[in-house]
């Protein structure tokens, strides 16, 4: 039950992402990352030993901790992708915010 559950879930994620990026809500640069998930939640969920089989390459005993420790690394490189995209953000409005008074100034001059 728990399988079928976890294939439905990814169908619906993927369906939401592809929403979302369709509806310009979700830049597509940024959507790889979510599609490519949904898409080894499905895998996993099709064939459950996947995770089992890739645990004895790694000599984890218990499986679900292999998931655990992928999910943890997934989200820690997303968050440091998202840090760095902020601040090129930050320092692109600053930058606008100087150049706008530049110009502000500008023009109260010449008036």
């Amino acid at each position: 039950m728990i399988y079928v559950f976890a294939i439905v879930f990814a169908i619906v994620f993927e369906i939401f992402i592809l929403n979302l990026v369709r509806r310009n809500k979700l830049d597509e640069k940024y959507s790889i990352l979510w599609i490519i998930l949904g898409i080894i939640i499905l895998f996993v969920a099709i064939f459950p030993n996947s995770i089992v089989t890739i645990a004895g390459w790694f000599n984890v005993y218990y499986p679900p901790t292999l998931m655990l420790l992928f999910a943890l690394m997934v989200l820690g490189v997303y968050i440091i992708h998202i840090s760095i995209v902020i601040t090129k953000q930050n320092k692109m409005i600053v930058k606008l915010t100087q150049e706008l008074a530049i110009v502000k100034e500008k023009m109260e001059k010449k008036d």
